[in-house]
């Protein structure tokens, strides 16, 4: 055989890039995990998860060994946007805002973590976000645009309440719940 002959054709198939591919592979597959939970909820199979990041089952699993790993590292995503969302000049209603925006795309992981709040590998995500809440209780008490009666827990009981009547609000409804809830929770703080 001809060493310039061309090999017989096996299947398109990439090069595999082994731990190089390892970020993009986990990117891939939280954000295909955030469309197919989107679409048909958190009882989606995992193999539909690998297909549609482009991954094999093999590579779902070792990055995410179930499903409270993978809602975790969708969590992780939202609070590290929030923090950088409120920055220098973030305040409670923003925060309020952009949860009320992340709740109407994640209510599947939203059930799926409330099922599982006990969860150690959620502790993590639940004390810096207690840490961004005091940042901005404190920046809006100073600023006058909450009144002394609100504590940080009061705020994080507004997250709560937002994020789970958005998890079982049907998803025409979800815009107008949300809308509503800022506005009572904005009167409620002032």
């Amino acid at each position: 055989m001809s060493t310039d002959s061309p090999r017989p054709d096996r299947g398109h198939r990439a090069p595999n890039r082994g731990p190089a591919a390892a970020a993009g592979n986990r990117r891939a597959l939280i954000a295909a995990a955030r469309e197919i939970f989107a679409e048909e909820g958190p009882d989606t199979p995992f193999s539909a998860i690998a297909k549609r990041a482009g991954v094999g089952q093999g590579t779902l699993y070792r990055h995410f060994p179930d499903r409270v790993a993978l809602a975790v590292a969708v969590f992780e995503e939202n609070v590290g946007a929030l923090e950088d969302a409120m920055g220098d000049d973030g305040t409670i209603a923003g925060l309020l805002d952009r949860v009320a925006s992340q709740a109407t795309v994640s209510t599947a992981f939203i059930r799926l973590l409330s099922a599982e709040h006990r969860d150690p590998r959620a502790g993590g995500l639940g004390e810096r976000f207690d840490a961004l809440v005091v940042r901005l209780v404190e920046r809006d008490r100073a600023a006058g645009r909450i009144g002394d009666h609100v504590e940080p827990v009061d705020v994080e009981l507004a997250v709560s309440m937002v994020a789970h009547e958005l998890a079982s609000t049907p998803e025409a409804g979800r815009a107008e719940a949300a809308r509503r809830a800022l506005r009572l929770f904005g009167r409620a703080f002032s």
